[in-house]
């Protein structure tokens, strides 16, 4: 199946060169560019992107208030956003985590990484750069602000394991092996504790360990 993609950002030669790495992939299209936020989210909608590949700071509407405006619509719930920024230290990516978006990348990333990127982040199957995106949180997460979803008291306890290793950045594989589970179980565990929490994807799960003390900085 051909990844729709959305490519945001108010440097046309930036678009440009994206455009022309995801149209070499053979399993991507470009369906538009957008040059500022809000123009990314009429885009979003018209254009019925699969994933928007999002700049942080852009006129108009900034990056992150975009996203939040994508996820909130309910028309646009199938559709993933990837967040770029200039330094992998930009506060601004937790916010817009919180916002919804689905995971991060660094402009500077080789162009391999930015289709696997776009393909891990459609598929939802894992939160790029758990690692860069632990640490991140870690510094920035403890701001005064309701998590934007449940908390994990309604989980079990095996759940709570899930959550916890996801949270440290595990694949599926990884939860498995670490529990005694196979991948598919491990994936099935992530998918629940997904619906009982209201989650979009992996992303928020580790948004909602964090800010609920599940997972505390420093821990591995």
């Amino acid at each position: 199946m051909t990844i729709r993609v959305l490519l945001a950002d108010d440097q046309t030669l930036v678009r440009a060169a994206f455009a022309m790495l995801v149209e070499s992939a053979r399993d991507m299209e470009v369906v538009g560019q957008a040059g500022s936020g809000r123009e990314a989210v009429a885009m979003a909608r018209s254009e019925r992107a699969d994933l928007v590949v999002m700049d942080l700071r852009m006129p108009d509407l900034d990056g992150i208030e975009a996203t939040r405006l994508i996820a909130a619509d309910e028309d646009l719930a199938g559709v993933r956003v990837l967040v770029l920024t200039t330094y992998d230290t930009d506060e601004n990516i937790v916010e817009a985590l919180r916002a919804g978006a689905s995971g991060f990348l660094v402009k500077d990333t080789r162009p391999a990484e930015l289709l696997d990127a776009i393909r891990t982040v459609s598929a939802g199957d894992a939160l790029l750069s758990p690692g860069p995106t632990a640490r991140l949180i870690e510094r920035f997460l403890r701001s005064p602000s309701a998590p934007a979803t449940g908390g994990p008291e309604c989980l079990s306890g095996r759940e709570r394991e899930v959550l916890t290793l996801l949270a440290r950045g595990l694949n599926n594989t990884e939860i498995g092996e670490a529990l005694g589970l196979s991948p598919l179980t491990a994936k099935t565990h992530v998918s629940r504790i997904m619906g009982k929490l209201g989650a979009r994807d992996r992303a928020q799960l580790v948004i909602v360990a964090y800010e609920s003390g599940l997972v505390t900085p420093g821990t591995r």
